[in-house]
């Protein structure tokens, strides 16, 4: 791919959405649709002993309830595969679990057709919070090196300080939905995923037919953000009323069952200890992370070391960690899901220590750099954590903040705090295929993996191809989340663009040399589309497959027969880490009676390797901004300790930032490609763009106020 950096381009999805014309999954019309609802179960923890349906089949409308009995037996397990998720059961692990799924004629039949459903149950003690008598920990192994215990012990500066993180939920504004429809022995399913390959798989096993005959269709998702990365339980239950039944069948969660049945981000515990030098270098990093997870759960506690242990060249790290098993459901990814807790934590002691050192926080952080990641002794590519430090501060105006907490005031009295916190994030990669067809009659498709969710990866496929073929950009059609396109592979962890538009590169470069092979030296005027079609050829089309660094054709394989093949988890490559990089610099006022917090402005530099579509790496940023902002200042999923559901189950009570919240988010990028990292020299800039700005944030409350406060969300009480 060519060095030159891109010019911006509108979002070749734009128009449509504006003018309400993209079709998310509950949009698609199929004849004689049926439309389903789901009875939830109403205790924490149990078994469901009784199940009456009676009444619910006496409501107009309502064609059939599906109860545990309706269920086939589990799938054996399969090896080095993870296991689907379960279906309808009687054995209840969480308030809130589906037990029935009612189906009508109409929404309104099948509500009430729900809410007729009566179910007896054998309730068992629960436990849904760190401070429950039954709540216990499981300890699990994290990053160690070097020896962590000396290097504190003779540190001249030693911090010790426990901080803590909400439980959030995701929200993203598309619901959690599913129409399935079968026809001539094959399943066809509508719903807006991360991970469409899995469904088709999941569903397969569960439902005991071939992936083959299972095509999952998910062209545009409204939100992702981690919560749409697995497979919900009501997804094959959908499938299976549709077969049945013998007609499509509809279910869209409504949202306060969207809170209890899906995966969210647990409250954690994060207790640190650090250790520096007289001159500043930190030399012993002590972290123990401390998770909320369901009795189940395999969401891993060791990953919050991911950021910590590599963002600083620190030499002695000793990580911990753990789970609280409670009865809720499983924990999961969420935008930035570990990196940004403990970046909370992790920067938040930074600038204590920087505080206790005497030294300016950014000058801390740019003295403690590192070329070696000293997690594994690889080296670092393209690390610029520095550069975003230094164009940040210029941006921002750093230096003319004064260090001492309370000092800088606007003439009503408002208290003006200034904070700062760095960011890194795994720039990882997954093998990809894709399909290029250039047609004759001017239109040119392209199939890929990956998944539209409003990030922008349609856009950045199509700068890469507008860049590398001479064809018509408005007839441009680009397929992403269709399994009968083309391969799938999850969109998460920041590798959407990685993965996407470097195989988008290639297709394009193979498609070049395909048409000058076939024109054979002939001088053909025109456009690809114009050359096809003076030597009359409908069209031309081609295959790329592109595996990660470090990876071979098995890996492509394995994708192509549904599993994961992720490479640089964590940044980790052979012989070598790549990471994204940002620094947040933060400004916020204190109201002077009412300590309200404001932010007027927040200045963001990435470095994400090339910029591929700046417009919508610019959205990113600002959206993981705002983000961060209300994880900071507004957001905490409630558990209610009686009955063990979550208290503030809608937007109605779960607070999220409102345009009065923000002011102005400036955001800027390095913009230099990272070779080393993938072809395009592309990195990821979706979740390291919320790593960092909760903690600069609450650096920027102590600056103002000299208060320090270590839990989120910050409230207002707490600065009275």
């Amino acid at each position: 791919m060519s060095a030159t950096p891109f010019t911006d381009r509108a979002r070749v999805d734009a128009l449509d959405k504006v003018r309400g014309r993209t079709a998310y999954a509950a949009d698609i019309p199929l004849p004689r649709l049926l439309h389903a609802m789901t009875v939830p179960a109403t205790i924490a923890r149990g078994r469901m002993t009784e199940i009456g349906v009676e009444a619910a089949l006496r409501v107009p409308g309502v064609v059939r309830v599906l109860t545990p009995a309706d269920m086939p037996p589990p799938p054996a397990p399969a090896q080095g595969t993870e296991p689907p998720p379960p279906m309808l059961v009687a054995e209840i692990a969480h308030r809130g679990q589906p037990v029935a799924l009612v189906l009508a004629e109409t929404l309104e039949a099948a509500i009430e057709g729900a809410e007729a459903v009566r179910a007896d149950y054998a309730a068992a003690p629960f436990t849904v919070s760190f401070d429950d008598p039954g709540a216990v920990r499981t300890d699990g192994e994290a990053p160690t090196f070097g020896d962590a215990d000396a290097a504190l012990a003779g540190a001249a500066v030693r911090l010790e300080a426990v901080y803590v993180t909400a439980a959030n939920h995701h929200n993203p504004m598309e619901l959690l939905s599913t129409i399935a429809s079968w026809s001539a022995g094959r399943l066809t399913i509508h719903e807006g995923t991360q991970n469409a390959s899995r469904i088709k798989h999941d569903v397969a096993r569960l439902l005991r037919v071939e992936p083959a005959d299972v095509d999952v269709l998910s062209p545009h998702v409204g939100g992702g953000f981690g919560q749409r990365g697995e497979v919900p339980r009501h997804t094959a239950v959908v499938a299976l009323a549709a077969r049945l039944t013998g007609r499509p069948v509809k279910l869209v969660l409504p949202r306060h069952q969207v809170f209890h049945n899906s995966r969210f981000r647990p409250h954690v515990r994060h207790s640190l200890r650090l250790g520096a030098e007289a001159s500043g270098r930190m030399v012993s990093a002590h972290y123990d992370s401390l998770q909320q997870n369901s009795r189940a759960g395999r969401y891993p506690a060791a990953w919050y070391h991911a950021g910590p242990s590599k963002a600083y060249g620190i030499a002695n790290y000793r990580g911990t960690c753990g789970d609280i098993r409670l009865d809720t459901p499983g924990p999961g990814q969420m935008r930035a899901p570990f990196e940004h807790p403990a970046a909370f934590a992790f920067e938040s002691a930074v600038d204590e220590l920087a505080i206790a050192l005497g030294r300016d926080p950014v000058a801390l952080r740019m003295a403690n750099d590192t070329a070696i990641d000293p997690s594994n002794g690889r080296w670092l590519t393209s690390r610029s954590l520095n550069a975003c430090l230094a164009q940040g501060a210029e941006r921002f105006g750093w230096s003319g903040r004064r260090a001492e907490p309370g000092s800088m005031t606007l003439p009503d009295g408002t208290r003006v705090g200034w904070g700062v916190a760095a960011g890194i994030y795994q720039a990882a990669m997954h093998p990809a295929v894709a399909r290029l067809r250039v047609g004759a009659d001017g239109t040119t498709r392209y199939a890929s993996a990956g998944h539209e969710m409003g990030q922008g990866m349609s856009t950045a496929i199509a700068q890469a191809l507008i860049r590398g073929l001479r064809i018509d950009p408005d007839r441009l059609h680009i397929s992403l989340g269709d399994t009968s396109t083309a391969p799938q592979h999850a969109t998460a962890g920041s590798w959407g663009t990685a993965s996407s538009v470097p195989v988008a590169a290639a297709a394009a470069e193979r498609m070049t040399a395909a048409l000058a092979e076939l024109l054979d030296g002939r001088q053909v005027a025109g456009n690809m589309h114009q050359q096809l079609a003076r030597i009359r050829r409908p069209y031309l089309e081609v295959e790329v497959a592109m595996a990660a660094p470090g990876q071979g054709p098995q890996h492509i394989e394995r994708m192509r027969a549904g599993g994961s093949a992720i490479a640089g988890l964590h940044g980790t490559y052979p012989g070598f880490t790549a990471l994204s990089y940002i620094a947040h610099f933060v400004e916020i006022h204190v109201a002077p009676r009412i300590p309200l917090i404001r932010v007027p402005r927040v200045i963001s530099v990435a470095e994400c390797g090339r910029v591929v579509s700046p417009r919508t790496a610019r959205s990113q940023v600002q959206g993981g901004v705002v983000w961060a902002i209300g994880a900071a200042l507004r957001e905490a999923s409630e558990v209610d300790p009686r009955y063990g559901g979550w208290l503030n189950a809608d937007i109605a009570e779960y607070h999220v930032p409102v345009n009065a919240d923000i002011g102005r988010i400036d955001v800027g990028f390095i913009d230099e490609p990272d070779a080393d990292a993938n072809p395009a020299g592309v990195k990821g800039v979706g979740e390291i763009a919320m790593v960092g700005v909760a903690a600069a944030l609450a650096n920027a409350v102590h600056h103002a106020t000299g208060r320090r406060l270590r839990a989120l969300p910050i409230r207002l009480e707490q600065l009275l």
